[in-house]
């Protein structure tokens, strides 16, 4: 009997949890054709948009009483004498702003869950509906613990079944030993980084990301893979410094400066540094000629930089303005969004947080250094990162990565720029996305209030259009109450 019995319990154990993965699956690609409907505010083969504010995400002044019209998903026209057709619906958006949708850059499916070691969970359900309810009409995932889960919420957002936006999917890390959480594949060396990348590519991922502990041979391994396909390397890296990431052939770095490792005094090759990075950091003059020297190169080397300044402001201690603000960090609507055990898990970490702790001095450093990189000449892109001590959620995060942007010294309309159009740029779909302009696909945020002057006013996002399409913010919102942290 024992015989018989193990042979069928292994079985369920495999089946069981597939079957349940295919039911979930299948409940997400169902349920938006039940409650699509309930979640749009306009849709009409022709909308018009009148007398609202039009921040066109290039950097240029916004402009007032403009008209908007938008025509079978497209921008159409836009100015401040444009005729309405007479089929046209109409928004009154008088009080409002138009903003190009953002570009989230540093977008990840998934969210932390806590353990020791940490472990991850994809968001499949809430994040791409948080995601589009806040203005990000366009994501990179930019690491991915769930890639198969990734690609077919991505084929689903495409063919119309899942709700959420458009997806550029990043296959799974390439990390070397010593990672800190298992959720990671090990490399055993340059043919594996060969593997990995074609492997991946073929399924569809679009981009690839190094990770801390990658090798001088891997990571060029890997970009010599990927270029081959005509696709991108991001990193975030420690085991090799910027400028040596530069010189083999890096397309991305993430997290602004904080990763950098190559001001570590004796450093030894291909071994990440750890603590001693964040030393090194403290110490760091960032108008000293070895700053200027990185910053020169990664811009002669075309490798842009992606601003994550929210996760790291989650450690920060609270503060009653700018850096660690209360009001960000312990937001009521985001707190809401998390499960119970993820709220916790959040709420104790903040707990922990020694009040004399170094990141805002990390996170100004970090944010001196973004400055001086977009003034040198280099591409800015942003994300939010919704990992770290679980206080970054979709969409939230991406808004407070532009007011952040702005404390560091960004004028509103650059922040949005970055925020936005630069991303596109970065993804080679510029032309098509990312600032307001005649045919361009209609992927727009309406908010209310003008955040070229008080960049806050862009947290009152109330329609979010995807190729036309007008999302109502606050019912995709209300969607998800209560999930993020388990599905």
């Amino acid at each position: 009997m024992k015989e018989i019995i193990n042979p069928t319990m292994k079985h369920l154990k495999k089946t069981i949890p597939l079957l349940l993965l295919t039911f979930c699956f299948s409940a997400f690609a169902q349920a938006p054709q039940s409650d699509r409907q309930q979640l749009i505010r306009v849709e009409a083969p022709v909308i018009a948009l009148t007398h609202v504010r039009v921040i066109d995400g290039t950097g240029a002044v916004a402009t007032e009483d403009q008209t908007l019209i938008i025509s079978e998903g497209k921008i159409s026209a836009v100015g401040s004498n444009v005729n309405i057709p007479a089929n046209a619906k109409v928004l009154d958006l008088t009080g409002y702003t138009v903003l190009p949708g953002m570009v989230g850059m540093h977008d990840h499916m998934f969210f932390p869950m806590g353990g020791t070691p940490p472990m991850y969970s994809n968001m499949g359900f809430s994040f791409p509906r948080l995601y589009l309810a806040l203005g990000v009409t366009t994501i990179r995932t930019t690491g991915s613990v769930q890639p198969y889960a990734d690609l077919e919420i991505k084929k689903l957002i495409d063919a119309g079944r899942m709700i959420g936006p458009k997806m550029h999917i990043t296959a799974p890390y390439l990390e070397g030993p010593g990672s800190f959480t298992p959720v990671m594949h090990t490399l055993t060396g340059p043919d594996d980084a060969r593997k990995m990348v074609n492997f991946w590519a073929e399924l569809g991922a679009t981009s690839f990301k190094a990770y801390m502990n990658i090798t001088h041979d891997e990571l060029r391994a890997a970009v010599e893979e990927a270029h081959k396909r005509g696709l991108k390397v991001t990193g975030h890296l420690c085991s090799i410094g910027f400028r040596e990431a530069a010189e083999i052939g890096i397309d991305n770095l993430e997290h602004g400066l904080l990763p950098d490792s190559e001001f570590v005094p004796n450093k030894q090759p291909d071994k990440c540094p750890g603590a001693a990075v964040g030393q090194s950091l403290r110490n760091l003059e960032i108008n000293s000629e070895p700053v200027k020297e990185t910053i020169r190169t990664l811009v002669a080397k075309n490798v842009a930089i992606t601003s994550t300044l929210p996760v790291f402001e989650a450690g920060t201690p609270l503060t009653q303005s700018g850096i660690g603000a209360a009001s960000a960090v312990m937001n009521q609507r985001v707190l809401n969004l998390m499960n119970p055990d993820a709220r916790v898990r959040y709420l104790t970490a903040r707990s922990r947080i020694a009040a004399d702790s170094p990141a805002p001095i990390l996170i100004r450093k970090s944010m001196d250094f973004e400055r001086a990189f977009v003034a040198a000449g280099g591409l800015l892109i942003a994300g939010l990162d919704p990992t770290g001590n679980g206080g970054i959620v979709a969409g939230f995060g991406d808004l407070r990565e532009v007011e952040l942007l702005v404390e560091a010294g960004f004028t509103p309309v650059e922040a949005i720029k970055i925020a936005s159009f630069n991303g596109a740029k970065f993804l080679g779909e510029d032309s098509r996305i990312g600032s307001i302009a005649v045919g361009k696909q209609a992927d727009l945020m309406i908010v209310k209030g003008n955040p070229a002057a008080k960049i806050s006013d862009i947290e009152n996002v109330e329609i979010v259009f995807k190729d036309g399409v007008g999302y109502d913010t606050e019912k995709l919102i209300q969607s998800v109450q209560g999930l993020v942290g388990i599905r």
